[in-house]
């Protein structure tokens, strides 16, 4: 089996792509990366204090759940590229890897043009970190912690469509009610996401799953990238919910919100 990744270079993009290589001959990996010291080194977010040390409890929640940044198994080809990237490359830059048994994709940019017709006539799989339709938009589990529903801190596995984060849904991928800090629940709920999607391709079942439309009206917020700044992120650093709390919410999770949940 051929698996081509549109994805990201940090730790959690990284293990997806590990685990990938463990079920299939072949995994073709686009990586659009930033930086891996985000707070640190300017990027995508600012540097300030309050960036850094939010983003040190971001790394330090990612290092424990995936580990570091590393090499990668020798059957996956990787082709690195600059965030916002991908949208200037041809079909035919990326054609060795549009030859796939499937397209998934985790972490990259937004796609378009001919790509993202390509993508959704070969039903290309999203992995969209926030539970749909109730999250959408940017760092969908972080506003779901803010917004102080832990328990909608998971995963929706979807198709890809031209519309971001729309397409018909699959499934839903949840981390198991425990202790946690929001900052280490959200890495493991990126896990569950990733367990459920390697079990599902492993026993054939990802591709036999049906399909369900969003339905917009339980939509709690849009999230938009700039919104999350100093005085948002210094607010959930003083103000995030302890672990006792984030348990007693997951253990009241109504998974008649869900479509056929995987809890992992």
């Amino acid at each position: 089996m051929k698996i081509t990744v549109f994805t990201s270079n940090q730790p959690r993009h990284l293990s997806l792509l590990r685990r990938l290589s463990e079920v299939a001959d072949v995994v073709y990996a686009i990586e659009e990366g930033t930086t891996v010291f985000p707070g640190e080194v300017k990027d995508r977010y600012d540097n300030s204090p309050v960036m850094k040390e939010y983003f040190e409890h971001v790394r330090a929640a990612e290092a424990e759940v995936f580990g570091t940044v590393g090499f990668l198994q020798n059957n996956v080809k990787q082709l690195c590229l600059k965030s916002g990237d991908l949208k200037y490359m041809t079909m035919e830059q990326l054609d060795e890897a549009l030859h796939s048994d499937l397209y998934l994709v985790f972490g990259s940019g937004f796609i378009k043009g001919d790509l993202i017709r390509f993508l959704e006539d070969h039903k290309a799989i999203n992995i969209h970190m926030g539970v749909s339709p109730y999250f959408r938009g940017a760092s969908c589990n972080f506003w779901a912690a803010y917004d102080g529903y832990p328990e909608l801190v998971g995963a929706t596995i979807h198709m890809l469509s031209e519309k971001l984060d729309a397409g018909d849904m699959l499934y839903h991928a949840l981390p198991k009610p425990q202790k946690a800090d929001p900052f280490v629940l959200g890495m493991i709920a990126v896990k569950a996401a990733h367990d459920s999607v390697v079990e599902r391709i492993k026993d054939g079942t990802l591709f036999t799953i049906q399909g369900q439309k969003q339905d917009a009206t339980g939509e709690i917020r849009y999230s938009k990238n700039a919104e999350f700044d100093d005085v948002v992120a210094e607010d959930y650093l003083h103000n995030r919910m302890t672990p006792e709390e984030v348990e007693q919410k997951l253990l009241q999770r109504d998974l008649s919100m869900l479509k056929d949940p995987y809890i992992g």
